[in-house]
């Protein structure tokens, strides 16, 4: 049986999609000088990121196939696999951002580190 694609997987691509927008949003504010604005909508970028990943978790958990089951098991968790890890790697670089935002040592002018986390 496999995993229907309009429940969570359409709900963690939606969470995907609105975590673009608000990190956007987030970028665009600091660059603006808004700095509440941007530490606000980072901070719903990471709660995105979470939920994604504990959405992933729980696919996991609740899949009735594995890894060695089938050809379809072994690719599925290869590649969301790897995505699951780039996400949390990539939450973990913007929970460092949160907290060098609220420590102010981002800015408009200086924000490098933050542009290579949101490219990441």
């Amino acid at each position: 049986m496999l995993i229907d694609p309009l429940t969570v997987p359409l709900l963690n691509t939606v969470l995907l999609l609105s975590s673009g927008v608000f990190i956007t949003y987030s970028h665009k504010s600091l660059l603006d000088g808004n700095l509440s604005a941007a530490i606000y909508s980072l901070a719903i970028t990471i709660a995105l990121g979470l939920e994604f990943t504990a959405l992933q978790v729980y696919e996991y958990f609740t899949a009735c196939f594995s890894i060695s089951d089938s050809i379809y098991g072994t690719v599925f968790y290869i590649i969301t696999g790897f995505h699951g890890f780039h996400v949390v790697v990539g939450t973990i670089f913007l929970i460092v951002c949160l907290f060098r935002l609220m420590a102010g040592q981002l800015s408009q002018t200086r924000n490098l580190g933050y542009e290579f986390a949101i490219w990441y």
